[in-house]
């Protein structure tokens, strides 16, 4: 049975056993986080924020609760693999397998591998690469020589480097490098209910998606983005291309909210900032959530700030969703387009669903 926020409630009013386990509360004027069956005193239940976890209600900054002490082993942050995390994307370059990876968190290979996927919700070799694509990326913006940007960055040989950065980026690095040139992107602005809506894709899906004042605005903001591509206006073709179907949903679900069908993306940014913009993409439509729990989704508990930071250079309005991360306490903050849009924009997803959630 899914948990909204007016059943989690019932059950910390009733005290309810069967919850135990299944989320954690915490009680903004007392600072403290508990289990759903403590008996301590009954909060008010404006002062209630839930959290699937104790690591996310910790990160948000409320301290176990000494009563039911909700931080018994099982419920915190899984630091051994969080400290490998830390050291791959501190060490993109590191040549080291999962054998001596799981020697570092003093596991068995298998047991690593699986605490680390249910972690972070991919496997140290996936996680292996985004750092090193990021660094990678970081290089060739320097305008480092291609083969020491992909030696650099850690790939074993220029070929493993060229076919793995061709298939991220979309185009091999020195296109990347030269800002996208010869890459083909066409473009489609139309007017949305939150004023000009521009979306743009390549071969491998939508990599921009923008709202504007207006259409000249948007088409110099995406030269801008990619300054050597060959961009091309779809609205000059006929209607029923993949951009025409894509624009027509997204404009559905800006106007009135309708249910929106996975669109592919070309994402495009640091190996961090791939990692927040998926974890913003996993928040379901009436939900919200804090940059710190989102930080704290990563096993990055201190990196509220970037966070705060990757959703600010976040080119795909709607399609990762920047506009459900919310402060802690539920305040609206910064957007890149605007706030007037954003409170449009969770107010038309909140309207289908009735149990939205608060940030977390």
């Amino acid at each position: 049975m899914k948990l909204t926020d007016t059943r989690m409630r019932a059950a910390v009013m009733a005290r309810d056993p069967a919850m135990d386990g299944r989320f954690f509360y915490g009680v903004i004027t007392t600072g403290v986080y508990c289990r759903p069956p403590c008996r301590s005193r009954t909060p008010r239940p404006e002062n209630l924020r839930f959290f699937a976890n104790a690591s996310a209600a910790e990160a948000a900054g409320f301290r176990a609760c000494k009563r039911c002490r909700p931080d018994a082993p099982g419920n915190a942050i899984d630091r051994p693999v969080f400290a490998v995390a830390q050291f791959l994307l501190a060490e993109p370059d590191s040549v080291a397998g999962l054998a001596a990876l799981a020697r570092r968190a003093h596991m068995s290979p298998a047991h690593f591998q699986r605490r680390f996927k249910q972690a972070l919700g991919v496997s140290p070799r996936e996680f292996q690469q985004a750092a090193r694509l990021g660094r990678l990326r970081q290089l060739l913006r320097g305008r480092s020589e291609i083969g020491r940007a992909l030696l650099d960055a850690g790939f074993a040989s220029l070929s493993d480097g060229y076919r793995a950065a061709q298939r991220a980026l979309g185009m091999t690095p020195t296109q990347f490098r030269r800002g996208a040139q010869g890459e083909d992107i066409e473009y489609l602005a139309q007017r949305s209910a939150l004023g000009w809506l521009m979306i743009a894709a390549t071969r491998k899906g939508v990599c921009f998606a923008q709202f504007g004042d207006s259409q000249a605005s948007l088409c110099q903001l995406l030269a801008t983005e990619f300054p050597r591509a060959a961009l091309r206006d779809a609205g000059k073709s006929e209607p029923g291309s993949r951009l025409h179907a894509w624009m027509a949903a997204l404009l559905a679900t800006i106007g009135h909210g309708a249910p929106l069908s996975r669109i592919p993306l070309d994402l495009r940014g640091t190996a961090f900032q791939i990692r927040v913009w998926g974890a913003l993409q996993r928040i379901a439509v009436g939900q919200t959530r804090s940059y710190r729990a989102v930080a704290e989704t990563l096993h990055e508990p201190r990196a509220i700030r970037a966070v705060a930071s990757a959703c600010a250079r976040n080119r795909v309005a709607v399609l990762v969703p920047c506009h459900r991360v919310l402060r802690a306490d539920g305040k609206l903050a910064g957007y890149r387009w605007g706030l007037t849009r954003k409170r449009a924009l969770l107010e038309r997803e909140a309207q289908p669903a009735s149990n939205a959630t608060k940030a977390v």
